[in-house]
């Protein structure tokens, strides 16, 4: 098959817990859903969720921000930007 081929990146932000979802025995979610967010560049993805955790109100962002941080996820969007694989630049189009 010729043509354009695209990616359609989705990250279901609901459950919220500081485990990724492959450990076999995760923390508990300690953070409310955000919504379901979309992009054909999964790096304005990434940035977009973690933008939303650090501007929800929710008190339980504290120990998920606290993980991203420690291990480095605001330097992992920066270097996946310069190696080309997107960019860290996005416009949040809201949908009801």
């Amino acid at each position: 098959m010729r043509g354009i081929r695209f990616f359609i990146y989705r990250s279901p932000t609901n459950n919220l817990s500081v485990d990724c979802d492959c450990v076999a025995t995760p923390e508990a979610p300690e953070m409310a859903d955000i919504g379901v967010f979309a992009s054909l560049d999964p790096v304005a993805l990434d940035k977009a969720c973690i933008d939303a955790v650090r501007e929800s109100p929710d008190h339980g962002k504290i120990h998920l921000i606290e993980r991203i941080d420690s291990r480095c996820g605001p330097w992992n969007l920066e270097y996946a930007e310069q190696i080309g694989c997107g960019t860290r630049q996005y416009e949040l189009v809201v949908l009801e």
